[in-house]
């Protein structure tokens, strides 16, 4: 059955697509349906069916006899050690920890943060709250002490689950400090806070307060799975909002783990017992979906990376941990493979490893531009699929279904819609366009099981953000255009689409151009406000390691490059090298705070921001091309 006969199943009757898909996974009470519309706009999937998502992702594998299969594998290049675990184990350790926090209350409903790094105990946290019941909310660790209180005002939780440090390349990040000037600037305080103290760095307990991870748990009961409703809020994810108030981002537990389930083996093509690895971090969504609970529900074994892509040792890390570890598919972020790229552009690392067990290559989190997916085909020899999705969605909305069937790949799409994903093209007034315009990405509503219901406790907001612009449809807030394969282009933010002169050009369009020219690594196109044309683009280079050109002459040859592939209406003059570019620890480029900086306006420092010390650097190349004005 291929892809186009799946996608019109579900498309034809999604009830009955979903009911079956429904029945990989365990339910304590069978939902008597899949779609409940009587809220309309606000959807909802399996409604009265009642399960455990715990139970899902760990104990069914163990009663079904594969106790001894390998759950998670921890690799840690930066203490130089690896770790396994298997679901058996897992099991009585999530069951222990759920146990200890059972007894000081946590129970069905209450919200949990987690606060940790790249290690096995962070997904002990999420399944152990996920066994009471209790909804998670997992906060990147080493998130700045305003966000975190921000974040601990909005969901009150009960009960803060932290480590000591995590670890970066060449320096340990103390976690501690930040929690408590958290919980000091918070109006809302937790009951208490479960601390997992690691070698590199014991912290200071605060008495009565403060539990020490493995000393709590000491003889307390096991707790059991407690069923859920299947529109029981599993977690609640920050993604950070316009307004700097952070959007929390729900899931309801059943049409979570039926659509991961789902996706594991028609998307990723994956079967239990095989090797996956979603290079991300546990406080993204990637690491919700793809480290955590779709490979465990769906039996594979995961991976837990406490590394970097270069820089722990080198740039050939990714492919030690693929032959080290068996990996069958391996699913990261491009700016990972470009960072990759730019320190070992012939490969060469790539020789020193038996990576013959990959059989695919996943990327999302941003653009995947079309050098580096190129560069990924040649030097892996795998397909490498460009999917895309969002926080929100939780999982993919349009991409390259592997176990269903590999469809030609076409260079710069991430393919064609999942089922359930009813994609369009909207103008501003909302009505599709032909085949090969720009427009808004929206998606016809209901969303498949898997995205988000709502936001936390901000109904509102959820209308306003995404459901209002565009009546009857997501709002994505992407822009691109379908070609007439029905294959999907995502070109850029809609706010990223600019205006140069009457002419709507896309940042992603040229970015694709800068990208391939041999000396570029990376770069970011952005649109500076300017007073005849409107907005003028202006191009960030950042050169490979080793390039013999000087920096004009790159720049030079990538605005006549931008003048031959777009045009002239393109305006293309103003580019400048830097050393690197602003991102968010996931890889986002802030484009939007570069425009900020170029037009003179005020910015609030980006929570996410990997390394604010870049932000002076980027200040500096403005000045040298005359911004702000």
């Amino acid at each position: 059955m291929g892809y186009s006969h799946v996608y019109a199943e579900a498309k034809a009757d999604p009830d009955g697509f979903w009911m079956k898909a429904a029945e990989a996974i365990d339910w304590v009470t069978p939902p008597t349906k899949a779609l409940f519309d009587d809220n309309a706009p606000l959807y909802e999937w399996f409604s009265d069916g009642t399960l455990n998502a715990c139970w899902n992702a760990v104990d069914r594998h163990v009663e079904a006899g594969h106790g001894e299969r390998i759950a998670i594998i921890h690799d840690s290049p930066i203490t130089h050690s690896k770790h396994e675990l298997t679901y058996a184990e897992l099991r009585d350790r999530v069951a222990s920890l759920a146990g200890a926090l059972r007894a000081k209350g946590v129970e069905k409903g209450d919200r949990v943060i987690i606060y940790m790094p790249m290690v096995p105990e962070a997904l002990e946290a999420m399944l152990a709250c996920s066994r009471l019941g209790a909804i998670h909310s997992v906060v990147f660790g080493g998130f700045a002490a305003n966000e975190l209180a921000v974040r601990i005002d909005d969901c009150q939780p009960k009960c803060i689950i932290a480590a000591s440090c995590g670890l970066e390349p060449g320096r340990v990040v103390h976690y501690k400090p930040l929690l408590d000037g958290a919980i000091e600037m918070a109006t809302h305080k937790p009951d208490f806070c479960v601390i997992f103290q690691r070698e590199q760095e014991v912290a200071r307990l605060e008495e009565g307060r403060d539990y020490d991870w493995h000393g709590f748990q000491f003889g307390v009961e096991p707790a059991e799975c407690v069923p859920v409703e299947g529109n029981h809020p599993h977690y609640i994810l920050y993604t950070s909002g316009t307004t700097g108030q952070p959007k929390g981002v729900i899931r309801h537990t059943g049409g979570h783990m039926v659509a991961l389930n789902w996706s594991m083996r028609n998307l990723y093509d994956m079967n239990p017992g095989e090797v996956f690895w979603a290079a991300s971090d546990v406080g993204w969504v990637v690491g919700h979906s793809y480290i955590c609970y779709a490979p465990l529900t769906f039996g594979c074994t995961t991976i837990v990376f406490e590394g970097k892509p270069v820089g722990t040792p080198d740039a050939g890390t990714f492919w030690r941990v693929i032959q080290d570890h068996g990996v069958k598919c391996l699913f990261t972020a491009p700016t990972a493979l470009r960072a990759v790229k730019r320190e070992d552009s012939q490969g060469a690392l790539i020789g020193d490893y038996d990576i013959s067990c990959l059989e695919s290559l996943f990327l999302a989190g941003e653009r995947a531009d079309p050098d580096t997916i190129v560069w990924a085909q040649d030097k892996l020899g795998v397909p490498v699929v460009d999917h895309w999705w969002q926080t929100e969605t939780g999982w993919c909305i349009a991409g390259n279904p592997l176990g269903i069937e590999k469809l030609p790949v076409k260079i710069g799409s991430p393919s064609v819609p999942m089922p359930g994903y009813d994609v369009q093209i909207l103008d501003e007034g909302g009505h599709p366009v032909p085949d090969g315009d720009l427009g808004a990405i929206a998606v016809k509503l209901p969303l498949p099981p898997g995205t988000l219901p709502t936001l936390w406790n901000a109904e509102a907001r959820f209308r306003k953000s995404y459901l209002d612009h565009f009546p009857g449809y997501y709002e994505t807030g992407d822009a691109g255009y379908k070609d007439e394969d029905g294959y999907l282009y995502i070109m850029a933010r809609t706010d990223d689409v600019i205006n140069v002169a009457g002419h709507r050009l896309s940042t992603g369009g040229m970015e694709e151009v800068l990208a391939s020219h041999p000396d570029v690594a990376e770069c970011a196109v952005i649109g500076v406000a300017d007073q005849l044309k409107g907005q003028m683009p202006m191009g960030f280079l950042c050169l490979n390691a080793g390039t013999q050109k000087s920096a004009e002459d790159v720049v030079s040859e990538c605005v006549k490059l931008v003048r031959e592939k777009i045009g002239p209406v393109a305006a293309f003059k103003l580019a400048t090298v830097v050393q690197r570019l602003p991102k968010t620890r996931s890889g986002k480029i802030l484009r939007g705070t570069m425009v900020n900086i170029a037009d003179g306006k005020d910015y609030k420092m980006p929570a996410t921001i990997d390394d604010p010390a870049i932000l002076d650097e980027i200040t500096e190349a403005l000045k040298e091309l005359g911004y702000p004005k």
